[in-house]
């Protein structure tokens, strides 16, 4: 279960570091809102799969889904540049996600 909250938990990094980008300094109130949800949301997941799984394994995990998905996100709607080298290095950290999950 804590696995399945983890990747949860990296899903909604994504949303709050997306909806920060898009809340121009928190002066719009939607993404503001989503901001405040997804991140307490998040970290509240984090917190409870670390209470079974390796602190440094679950933060890694959690920042590379995370990171992973804000950037394939922003290439995929043209909020930033995609190029053949970010998406080698993205699938790299993919790779070592998954690397970690299975050394665990």
């Amino acid at each position: 279960m804590a696995w399945v909250v983890l990747v949860i938990s990296g899903i909604l990094e994504a949303v709050w570091a997306t909806a920060l980008g898009k809340s121009e300094g928190f002066t719009r109130l939607a993404p503001t809102i989503t901001f405040g949800i997804a991140l307490v949301a998040s970290m509240g997941g984090l917190a409870y799969a670390m209470r079974s799984l390796p602190v440094g394994t679950s933060y890694a995990i959690w920042v590379g889904i995370g990171a992973t998905l804000t950037v394939g996100y922003a290439m995929a709607t043209g909020a930033e540049a995609a190029s053949l080298t970010k998406i080698l290095l993205i699938l790299g950290i993919v790779g070592c996600v998954v690397g970690l999950k299975l050394s665990h």
